[in-house]
């Protein structure tokens, strides 16, 4: 039997992420919105509280705690906001696990510990215009020349891309051609202010507008060739398993934007008034309410499990 019962460590920092959420972010994030504005300075205090060294072994920098306490921190951030949810979320997932799972012992050194501490964010240079998050679709190249890898090509929707934390992308080219006649794809860090990397405008969007989200161009970008994440070839696999990974993050995310929703309409309804007293006292609008924190709830669940899951391996 399955016990989804927080330890008090890990209610600690729910406890924690909450208020930070409420006191420090939900006074101030709206201004962010309204000017289309990346806050680095919360982001900053975000890295100070930890929340981006949570998964991470202390000898490089990280809390030394699990995937499944980021996704508590996730949800609790989400309640709230879900741009500041999503820049951790991506900087953790998508900017940082693919050095800690793959990379060298080097690479780990040189990045992890800013990743962590949040001084540094990293991104994860996957999506191509017209490919979605299909990696295969890849066709940003690579080639060895001279012991540097050069890069061209453009990447669309890089989360964290272009803020002034921004230290590095993580992207995915075709490095050659696979014995089947298929692309051999392939993972190379590519550090910010290279020569030839370009990065685009904000995008204009919905929602999430103080969230970082650019296109990406590399125009004969030259890059150490030790940059390789992992095997040459293995690129396609490696970022399926952090894609894997990352969806789980993006259900606590999800359930914290619901949960919001349910907080939010469960105040509401205390203080919106029609003939002669508060909408909440109206069975049909307790019924509404009821439903929205069982679909919640009955989500929190299914993230629950599917952390549980992936830490079983």
């Amino acid at each position: 039997m399955l016990d989804y019962r927080l330890s008090d460590e890990t209610e600690a920092l729910r406890t924690t992420v909450r208020e930070f959420a409420r006191e420090v972010i939900a006074p101030q994030i709206g201004e962010f919105y309204e000017r289309d504005e990346f806050p680095a300075h919360i982001v900053r205090q975000m890295g100070e509280l930890g929340l981006f060294g949570l998964p991470f072994p202390e000898e490089y920098g990280g809390s030394g705690g699990t995937y499944f306490d980021l996704c508590v921190a996730l949800e609790e951030l989400a309640r709230v906001d879900s741009s500041m949810a999503i820049t951790v979320e991506a900087g953790v997932s998508l900017g940082a696990m693919p050095i800690f799972r793959f990379g060298t012992e080097a690479q780990k050194r040189e990045w992890l510990p800013r990743l962590c501490a949040g001084e540094v964010l990293g991104a994860f240079g996957l999506t191509e215009a017209g490919g979605g998050s299909d990696a295969g679709s890849t066709r940003t190249t690579a080639r060895l020349e001279d012991g540097h890898w050069v890069v061209n090509g453009s990447k669309a929707f890089i989360t964290n891309a272009g803020t002034e934390l921004t230290g590095l992308v993580t992207v995915t080219a075709v490095t050659g051609t696979r014995p089947d006649g298929g692309k051999e794809i392939s993972a190379i860090i590519v550090p910010s202010g290279t020569p030839g990397f370009a990065v685009g405008q904000r995008y204009s969007k919905v929602g999430w507008n103080a969230s970082d989200t650019r296109e990406l161009s590399f125009d004969d970008v030259r890059v150490p060739a030790e940059n390789l994440v992992g095997e040459r070839g293995r690129g396609y696999a490696q970022f399926l398993s952090i894609l894997d990974e990352g969806r789980i993050a993006i259900s606590a995310l999800s359930v914290g934007l619901a949960q919001g929703c349910v907080d939010e309409s469960v105040k509401y309804a205390g203080e919106r008034e029609a003939f002669g007293q508060p909408i909440g006292r109206n069975q049909a609008i307790q019924f509404m309410i009821a439903d929205m924190e069982v679909r919640a709830s009955t989500a929190r669940l299914a993230y629950y499990r599917a952390a549980e899951k992936m830490l079983r391996g």
